[in-house]
């Protein structure tokens, strides 16, 4: 199939060379032409302009939208909505906050545009593993679609969730879960770091490798995960994880997720505690957020704010 990508970051440049790889034709512009260049380097088609990227696009068009939520994405997608036809879609796989997308869909659809929410997981990782897909808006188009969408996800990794906006509520809840479950391996990885304080008796105090721990239960424990795995990999790079502050940014999702629970009356005793965490650790830093910040540079890429 053929397909346009608006936006070639730390995704959207992978997301592109995982669908070249897999034998369709991506058309792919960014305001950082060096990134155009990369990515044409890999078998992907550039353009100088969205208006160029349209051009070279035969209708029905789709163009997927892969830069920061907020304000770059709104923008991009009015851009696109002046400049595409009835019968072309629009995709929007950032992080956006799925209310944004029920009233972008109502908007494109008064002008025949189809629009897709999907919310992507994988980071960084996502070329070689795939991206887990979680995708809101109609039946129609994400079956036409389904081919693009089965290229960049592994196995099973493609979910059509609902309407629109159902795609990025779904990722919400995804990354809220993940705050917490990231806050549960920090405090377990910091309360074995402190085996050996100077306040237990001596004969209750422990000298952990804390690599090898984290190697050692990602093999046959019921805690093994992926974010056990990234967290064992960054503490062989960086035993005491020196490099980080343990100030630990949020992108916006785990903020939403709390609304959503408050929203619904649903208690979220975990995922808010692990969100307003995060806001202290801006504040005073420990080995527990430096874990956290090192699992968000494992897993995206993500550097600490400043």
């Amino acid at each position: 199939m053929q397909i346009g990508f608006v936006g070639l970051g730390r995704m959207g440049g992978n997301m592109t060379r995982r669908l070249a790889a897999g034998g369709h034709a991506v058309v792919a512009w960014d305001r950082n032409a060096d990134a155009v260049r990369a990515a044409a380097n890999a078998g992907v088609t550039g353009a100088s302009s969205i208006d160029d990227l349209i051009a070279q696009l035969p209708a029905p068009r789709a163009i997927w939208v892969m830069v920061p939520a907020g304000d770059p994405t709104e923008d991009t997608v009015n851009s696109l909505a002046t400049r595409l036809a009835a019968g072309d879609t629009v995709i929007d796989g950032g992080n956006t906050h799925f209310k944004d997308d029920v009233r972008r869909a109502r908007t494109l659809a008064a002008h025949g545009i189809e629009y897709l929410d999907v919310g992507t997981s994988g980071g960084v990782w996502g070329l070689e593993r795939g991206y887990c897909l979680m995708i809101g808006g109609a039946a129609n188009a994400v079956d036409r679609l389904m081919p693009l969408f089965r290229t960049l996800a592994p196995p099973n990794g493609v979910l059509h969730c609902g309407p629109a906006g159902a795609g990025h509520f779904v990722k919400m809840i995804h990354n809220g879960i993940e705050y917490g479950l990231m806050q549960s391996y920090a405090e377990g990885f910091d309360i074995l770091r402190n085996a050996n304080s100077p306040s237990l008796p001596e004969d209750h105090r422990y000298t952990f490798d804390l690599a090898a721990i984290a190697d050692v239960w990602r093999h046959g424990s019921v805690v093994s995960s992926w974010l056990l795995d990234l967290a064992a990999l960054a503490l062989r790079e960086d035993p005491q994880l020196e490099r980080f502050t343990g100030s630990v940014g949020d992108s916006g999702e785990g903020r939403w997720t709390v609304a959503a629970a408050i929203d619904e009356e649903v208690r979220a005793d975990v995922l808010t505690t692990a969100l307003f965490t995060r806001f202290r650790s801006r504040r005073d830093h420990t080995f527990a957020e430096k874990l956290l910040s090192a699992l968000r540079a494992q897993f995206g890429g993500h550097a600490e704010p400043r």
